[in-house]
């Protein structure tokens, strides 16, 4: 549950830039993968905040004290680039490209669900179970992200004007 609460932003933009009229419709919104990952990694970190300072941070300095809690915080946000900006980059991939294919749109917004629902799942997992698997789970969740970043940026319609995706060789 929470990947799809953690892709509602995505899903809100693609749906408000719909009912909006032109420019504003191309300005705002998800028509691609590369913007499904930019929204999803950022709706993460939102998400890993709010999580983190509103359960885990007081929860753990009611416990140990408040250095704990500060530990707490500390690791969580360590460990946001392999876990929930992962699984939510990785998911909102998917959504842009279900919003640039529309014909396929089902199929292509159920395997990025599940899988980046399996992804976070394994991570749960491996939280109880043994930290060099964690780490596995990490890098594989990280290993991911970056392989949808590289296809997204293969498959953009506006790649000749993004700026990340050319190369400038010396003047």
């Amino acid at each position: 549950m929470e990947e799809l609460l953690k892709a509602l932003p995505i899903l809100g933009a693609y749906l408000t830039a719909l009912a909006l009229p032109s420019p504003w419709r191309e300005k705002i919104g998800v028509w691609e993968p590369l913007d499904g990952i930019l929204l999803g990694t950022a709706s993460a970190v939102g998400f890993t905040l709010v999580e983190t300072l509103g359960q885990y941070v007081p929860a753990a300095s009611l416990q140990a004290g408040s250095e704990v809690g500060l530990q707490v915080l500390i690791a969580r946000i360590l460990g946001l680039p392999a876990g929930h900006m992962a699984y939510s980059g990785y998911l909102g991939y998917f959504i842009g490209l279900a919003a640039l294919k529309p014909r396929h749109a089902t199929q292509i917004l159920a395997v990025g669900y599940f899988s980046a629902s399996a992804l976070h799942a394994f991570w749960n997992t491996a939280g109880h179970s043994n930290n060099l698997f964690l780490v596995v789970v990490g890098v594989l969740s990280y290993a991911f992200l970056m392989a949808a970043i590289l296809k997204a940026r293969a498959l953009s319609p506006t790649r000749s004007q993004n700026f990340a995706t050319r190369f400038l060789g010396p003047k």
